[in-house]
């Protein structure tokens, strides 16, 4: 089985593959601090509660846009799962090229989105990633990751409204069933969502318009995904474990990579 791991800003998703189907997944909170310990006993718990036992993981992987996790939760693999997980960098082999005078400044939660995208609903594709930051990236039909666009998470802007303006309290993030609000919490509701919904069928016509490019399917994903992908029609496929099943696509064409350069390597016995 393949443990594939998303480090996000707010959470830790994991999953856990057999092959090509998704078991099951669960999350940690990202800003609590763990040891390497605390780290192993945590997923090897998790695990534990669907039948799964610690040797039954043969391989993991890694995206992660918070570096300061990593060194705890590399050495608490090791020592709990007795494997080196592969961690999605520079050099991973992903099948999308990217098309950016800084590649390397590209999350890696935004490269295994693009490479799930293509590869599971074909290109080109506009992926948008509702996550702590809210993203939009375009990957044409030939693979390319051409362009980007970011900004701020509904989280970040509900956060924004209430720590900002004192008489604004902290709200639950729904949509309310109208936009004519006739409170203060619906108010921030319909503000936060329908203005997020705006943001994004403006962003999807602006990318379509200026890219030229036709036919364009748009796949979202992210916690508050849902929401947003049902109030528009702009948006064709809503994939909640998008990150988790890009990851999964990179391990194997890791492993691909690895095989037949171990096969090129061995001597010609026939000689």
């Amino acid at each position: 089985m393949l443990l594939a791991i998303d480090i996000g800003n707010t959470n830790l998703t994991f999953g856990v593959f057999e092959g090509e189907e998704l078991r099951f997944t669960f999350r940690l909170t990202t800003n609590l601090p763990r040891t390497s310990n605390e780290f192993g006993e945590a997923i090897g718990e998790a695990l534990a509660r669907h039948g799964i036992k610690e040797f039954q993981i043969q391989d993991v992987i890694i995206a992660s846009v918070v570096p300061k996790v990593m060194y705890s939760l590399v050495s608490g693999i090791k020592k709990y799962f007795h494997t080196t997980p592969y961690v999605v960098g520079n050099g991973t082999k992903t099948g999308i090229h990217i098309a950016a005078s800084n590649p390397s400044e590209i999350g890696a939660d935004r490269i295994v989105d693009a490479v799930g995208a293509y590869e599971l609903y074909g290109g080109p594709v506009i992926v948008i990633d509702f996550g702590t930051a809210t993203t939009y990236d375009l990957v044409t039909g030939e693979g390319v990751f051409a362009a980007r666009v970011t900004c701020p998470g509904i989280k970040i802007s509900a956060k924004a409204l209430w720590s900002s303006a004192a008489q604004l309290p902290e709200i639950e993030i729904k949509k309310p069933d109208s936009i004519l609000a006739k409170n203060t919490i619906t108010s921030m509701q319909a503000g936060l969502l329908y203005g997020t919904i705006g943001q994004t069928e403006y962003i999807i016509r602006k990318m379509k318009e200026e890219s030229a490019i036709e036919n364009i399917k748009v796949v979202a994903t992210g916690g508050l995904g849902r929401s947003i992908s049902d109030a528009t029609e702009l948006i064709d496929i809503y994939d909640p474990n998008l990150t988790l099943q890009g990851t999964r696509l990179i391990y194997e064409k890791t492993k691909a990579a690895e095989k037949k350069k171990g096969s090129t390597d061995e001597p010609d016995e026939s000689r």
